[in-house]
């Protein structure tokens, strides 16, 4: 876990920094703002994930992240081409929200790799995007949804945690939602 600090440190620094910026941005046009910002995490999450993965000499996970965004990125556009939903402006191919999934990609992927200290902001930011995507009008909340799901999916199927990570997983049973926490020390 040690080794890990610096890179979390990191990540909140720069999701602080850009926020600010975004924050700036927002101040003048709300709503030019918020989209430009989800456009920037969408690339911003999976960037830093593949640069973490390198910074810590983790290529292991790099492949694992590798495999998992381009099935989460292949299964992405298969939807998209084989619904053509409507979007809420009136464009095409709305389900599922290839934005969301490229961010849920990465901080999925940085949680289950790397632990709750990384994937916690991540998440967050990836939220924002997920939003910013409604909020602009370019999705419905169902598409940003599924795209999170499906990029969870595969970093839950593809990805591995490091040895004494803390790991969250999604459980459902009989109805019932809920998280299952797992780890060693």
């Amino acid at each position: 876990m040690r080794r890990l600090r610096r890179p979390a440190r990191t990540l909140c620094a720069a999701l602080v920094w850009f926020l600010a910026q975004g924050g700036a941005q927002a101040a003048s046009a709300a709503s030019e703002g918020v989209e430009r910002g989800g456009d920037v995490l969408q690339i911003v999450l999976p960037v830093t994930a593949f640069a973490m993965t390198f910074g810590l000499k983790d290529y292991e996970g790099t492949r694992q992240l590798t495999k998992s965004f381009l099935a989460t990125m292949t299964a992405t556009l298969a939807l998209k081409v084989a619904i053509d939903a409507e979007r809420p402006d009136g464009g095409g191919q709305s389900f599922p929200s290839g934005h969301t999934a490229a961010a849920f990609a990465g901080a999925s992927f940085m949680q289950r790799r790397y632990g709750l200290r990384v994937g916690i902001p991540a998440y967050g930011a990836a939220a924002f995007v997920a939003w910013s995507r409604v909020d602009a009008d370019r999705h419905h909340v169902r598409d940003v949804v599924a795209a999170a799901g499906l990029a969870v999916l595969s970093s839950y199927t593809l990805a591995r945690p490091l040895p004494n990570n803390i790991t969250v997983l999604p459980t459902a049973d009989d109805g019932v939602f809920g998280l299952m926490f797992s780890g060693s020390w």
